[in-house]
């Protein structure tokens, strides 16, 4: 990818994260990345194409971070990873998230390969701790970490170290 398609992309993440999908235009998006509308039809196709390539490119950075996860033989820890992905996202990567969130609860359609795989994960990581009912807990476990995400992207993180704290010492971490 050349710099100025990731500028492209940069600027586009901010944009619809910010002002929304809708809202947002081409050449708004080429003013801010400092580019000519036609060079991002000419690498997007459109602003749909501009859209999916944000996400994909967003979703390739999460799965890189989520295979780390996945290599982590010992349940404990694999759940200890689950559970501070979302305390750690860095603030550089807020627009990515605030579009997925966005996208998710404004379109039709919705990716869920992402929330499948931590939640097989899950499943594997509380059956082999014996719980009673691992996909209910699976279930619960994203349910509670997507609650965090929002709260932590939508900057309004209250005692957020405490929750972390908390959620760890329910699940003896």
């Amino acid at each position: 990818m050349t710099e100025k398609q990731e500028r492209i992309i940069k600027s586009a993440l901010e944009l619809f994260a910010k002002s929304g999908y809708e809202a947002t235009s081409t050449s708004k998006v080429a003013k801010a990345a400092g580019v000519s509308e036609g060079l991002i039809f000419r690498h997007f196709t459109n602003k749909e194409g501009l859209l999916n390539s944000s996400l994909e490119l967003g979703k390739q950075k999460i799965n890189a971070k989520f295979l780390k996860m996945l290599n982590i033989d010992e349940p404990y820890s694999r759940l200890h990873g689950v559970i501070c992905f979302p305390f750690d996202i860095k603030e550089e990567e807020y627009y990515y998230w605030k579009l997925l969130y966005a996208y998710k609860w404004q379109s039709d359609v919705y990716d869920s390969s992402m929330t499948a795989a931590i939640r097989n994960t899950l499943i594997g990581v509380f059956g082999s701790l014996k719980y009673v009912d691992p996909e209910t807990e699976a279930d619960l476990l994203i349910s509670i970490l997507d609650g965090i995400a929002t709260s932590i992207l939508l900057k309004n993180p209250l005692n957020m170290e405490k929750v972390k704290l908390a959620l760890l010492a329910k699940y003896w971490l």
